[in-house]
């Protein structure tokens, strides 16, 4: 029988994965200037968990997750997204108690929606995202804004564009919701029977239908900004002049509703412009969601978040022709021949990665020009020859690859002969 890989997910190989190692890597320095925690959670969680902190009225908890129950009769899901598992071990491990606030964490890891495949969105898709909780200061919004930003900055991705808005606090976010009602109900039946459903339970999301987008009510539907009170449009303000103060341009777009149900105030998306991306340029969002931990179990706790796909991103650096600074060289490659060169090379070997340098050799008894052929493969700074007549004189030839010289090493000289070499 064959196996295939499922649909909707991908194998990452050698030559490949190294450019995911590469941004983990710049993502989990980025958060170390910023003062941001690493967490970890399950990636599955109780479907009531989704279901409360991402929104019974998203398209996510409708129909993109995968749920199955396990042989307890539980109902068990895979994680769609990031930001509820974060938020319930926040409640359950009584992080708010943590005398530093507000509390500043961070993730890297897969998520599973069940979504068409397509370029850029896979059904298992990994997440680097942030969460702030316990601060409603704008200057944190603001933060968390420039630390995305700053993310796709230091990759070397150009064409960006910030696309921000406020949905206000709960007074303002009531007085459109009538608003909206008002504006979509003597049509309704016009419009798919998703957004029949959230007519009722959340108008706002039929504002982030993609089915009935070119419907005309869409291009005439009030907007959040003409409802905001005086409290919202003050801390909206102030969000953009730290944006301003920092340099970091942006787009108010008053359409901008983000997909889950627990956003308010602030909300934003990065997207990317240009030739080769498709039709969906949105490479990450978020906003702040100050109702989240209550609806989880927790005490009032105001929070902040963005979450953005790794895939999305490699894809952008390709289409934009960016090349990162990864390599696949080694130090070290030991040529042994016969069997007694060969107990000595594998020696060799494991001193010098004890040591600290990356090093390989051969495992098929593969003629010397076939090994040397390998060191190029492998593209390794130094070739360490041995045999039979270097075993006798207890040395070891080292070869630059770069300059093609040669030099005899007596072995027990040469892992420190090595580490002056290269500098290390």
């Amino acid at each position: 029988m064959n196996f295939k890989i499922p649909r909707g997910t991908q194998d990452i190989l050698p030559g490949k994965v190294e450019l995911w190692q590469y941004v983990e890597e710049k993502a989990r320095d980025l958060c170390r200037r910023y003062n941001y925690k690493e967490i970890r959670t399950p990636i599955f969680e109780q479907t009531e968990l989704f279901m409360r902190g991402v929104g019974d009225t998203t398209d996510i908890v409708q129909k993109e997750m995968y749920t199955f129950e396990d042989r307890g009769g539980r109902s068990l899901t895979l994680r769609p997204e990031g930001t509820a598992s974060t938020v319930r071990s926040f409640v359950e491990n009584k992080l708010f108690g943590n005398p530093i606030q507000p509390t500043k964490l961070y993730y890297i890891g897969p998520m599973f929606r069940y979504e068409r495949p397509q370029s850029g969105r896979m059904r298992q898709f990994v997440q680097f995202g942030v969460e702030a909780l316990g601060s409603s200061d704008p200057t944190i919004d603001a933060e968390v804004i420039a630390l995305a930003m700053e993310f796709y900055r230091e990759l070397g991705l150009k064409n960006l564009k910030l696309v921000i808005n406020s949905l206000g606090d709960t007074e303002s976010r009531n007085a459109h919701r009538e608003a909206l009602v008002q504006h979509f109900q003597p049509r309704i039946e016009e419009f798919c029977s998703d957004c029949q459903a959230r007519l009722a339970k959340n108008p706002l999301r039929i504002l982030d239908c993609k089915k009935d987008r070119d419907h005309e009510l869409m291009a005439t539907a009030p907007a959040i900004l003409d409802y905001l009170n005086e409290e919202s449009t003050n801390y909206f303000e102030k969000v953009k002049k730290l944006l301003t103060d920092m340099g970091i341009s942006f787009e108010v777009d008053p359409n901008l509703v983000r997909g889950l149900d627990y956003y308010n105030n602030t909300a934003f998306e990065i997207m990317i412009d240009g030739d080769g991306f498709g039709s969906i340029t949105t490479l990450s969002g978020g906003g702040r969601y100050n109702g989240l931990v209550q609806e989880i179990g927790g005490p009032e706790t105001p929070g902040i978040g963005f979450a953005l796909s790794i895939e999305r991103l490699l894809m952008a650096l390709e289409v934009q022709n960016i090349s990162l600074p990864v390599t696949e060289k080694i130090d070290c490659y030991v040529i042994a021949l016969g069997e007694e060169a060969k107990l000595a090379g594998a020696n060799i070997s494991f001193k010098l990665r004890q040591a600290g340098f990356s090093c390989d050799q051969d495992y098929l008894d593969k003629k010397m020009k076939a090994q040397m052929k390998a060191a190029d493969r492998f593209q390794a700074t130094y070739v360490l020859i041995i045999g039979d007549s270097e075993l006798e004189q207890n040395v070891v030839v080292v070869k630059e690859m770069a300059t093609g010289e040669q030099q005899e090493v007596a072995l027990d000289q040469i892992t420190d002969y090595l580490l002056e070499k290269m500098n290390l």
